[in-house]
């Protein structure tokens, strides 16, 4: 395999897409019911999807400060290298490469297979098996060549955009509403408020993706910020109105206690079509974002391997596809054992959760560290509202930890085992030493020009 680096050919257009195509995936589907038996009223459901995408927004803000000032391959393993050293570096790449990447295309795949075997009538199959299959087709994509990967990034997302604008569109043309307001529903078993707060952060989890492969943006000064502005506004509208939609066709009470709320909605105008027509929509969101997840996670295993011998064989970029294609592939595998070993996506959702808050709290604060420790690198972008946006997110992280440990203490700690675990693999990595150190200057600015939002 001929070795190459990472080349800028992703535009504001491409990046802002695999941002959409990540966060909007059918996490809102299952999300909208529980999150207004949380919230109590319709007014309480906008806020708290408002709130949700606001303090999205303000840990999307540091994130897009050191992406700028530090535009290349890896994302939050970088920023932690520089902030923390080395080790820490490596134990977010440990985790990320051994449990969370593989975790988080293993759930989406699974969400692509549930909807398909009742779309094309391929129950005979088995959910794993149509899982793993749209895992192995998409790292094939990614791995032929990063244009492939973009390409069918960008078709999957506007794809997905069409169809839940066609939901909300198809929401508008029904008849008047039941009542809308105020109860929680017949039968919706009140939920609390911050449990109904995760679920909402959690749909809107994904925004970051965008930083793992900021070697590959142009002009990354600019379009790092704004992509992840704009993907943020673009999500944040979406889940506003597809609620408003589910509200104004179901009622709220309906929304609080139904079983299949996008199902049900199209069902009030088109109730012979319904289920295959949501079932094609939520295939199409499951899609995009593994399609993104397998395209931004192996930018985070090439990283690491690239500067410690114990990844070593996935620290190598293909010049003739211009992807890292041994880090896609391993990456696709271990997602494929996954999925082939659990059988079902819920438990690995709870399984990432406590290690994923952990890092974007020490990211978030990596953005402090950085200004102190690092203080010449040229910042092109500073963090609007810096420090409060900051801080606000690292107590958002926090309260997100704590929320997971508490729900599942015992699957936290397995996740607390194999962060441990890392330790030791560091030592081995590190021993005998000779291992290659990431750069210890930030990335040269493009431009003199500073960008604000």
């Amino acid at each position: 395999m001929t070795e190459g680096s990472p080349q800028r050919v992703l535009s504001l257009f491409d990046t802002t897409n695999l941002i959409v195509g990540i966060i909007v995936g059918a996490g809102v589907f299952v999300a909208a019911p529980e999150v207004a038996r949380g919230a109590g009223s319709s007014a309480g459901l906008i806020a708290l999807w408002a709130v949700g995408g606001l303090l999205s927004l303000c840990g999307a803000l540091g994130y897009a400060e050191l992406a700028t000032t530090y535009p290349e391959q890896g994302g939050d393993y970088v920023y932690l290298t520089r902030a923390y050293g080395r080790w820490a570096g490596f134990l977010f790449g440990w985790i990320q490469t051994l449990v969370v990447r593989p975790g988080d295309i293993a759930v989406m795949a699974f969400v692509f297979a549930t909807y398909a075997e009742n779309l094309a009538g391929l129950g005979w199959v088995g959910r794993p098996v149509l899982a793993a299959g749209a895992v192995a087709v998409l790292t094939v994509v990614n791995a032929i060549g990063v244009r492939s990967g973009v390409r069918t990034q960008n078709v999957l997302t506007v794809a997905k955009l069409v169809g839940v604008s066609l939901v909300v569109a198809v929401a508008a043309t029904a008849g008047a509403p039941p009542v809308v307001g105020g109860s929680r529903g017949a039968g919706a078993d009140p939920l609390p408020l911050g449990i109904a707060l995760i679920l909402v952060l959690f749909s809107f989890g994904g925004w970051n993706e965008m930083v793992y492969v900021a070697a590959e943006v142009k002009r990354p000064q600019r379009n790092i910020v704004r992509a992840m502005v704009l993907g943020m506004a673009v999500v944040t509208l979406i889940y506003l109105a597809v609620n408003t939609a589910f509200v104004h066709v179901l009622g709220f009470g309906g929304l609080a206690s139904s079983k299949a709320v996008a199902a049900e909605t199209v069902a009030k105008v088109y109730p012979d079509s319904a289920g295959a027509l949501v079932s094609a929509l939520i295939c199409l969101c499951a899609l995009g974002a593994v399609n993104g997840l397998v395209f931004a996670g192996a930018r985070i295993s090439y990283a690491v391997g690239r500067d410690h011998r114990v990844f070593g064989a996935l620290g190598r970029w293909s010049a003739r596809t211009g992807t890292p294609v041994r880090a896609v592939v391993a990456q696709g595998l271990l997602a494929m054992v996954l999925i082939l070993a659990l059988g079902s996506f819920v438990d690995t959702v709870m399984y990432t959760a406590a290690a994923v808050y952990l890092f974007y709290l020490a990211t978030s604060v990596a953005v402090i560290v950085l200004r102190f420790k690092d203080p010449d690198a040229r910042r092109v972008y500073r963090t609007l509202g810096y420090p409060a946006t900051t801080i606000v997110f690292c107590g958002v992280c926090v309260f997100l930890m704590v929320a997971a440990v508490q729900y599942r203490p015992w699957i936290a700690a397995a996740s607390g085992v194999l962060i441990l675990l890392g330790a030791p693999a560091y030592w081995l990595s590190e021993r005998g030493s000779g291992a290659r150190r990431c750069a210890p200057e930030p990335a040269t600015a493009t431009a003199p020009e500073r960008v604000s939002p």
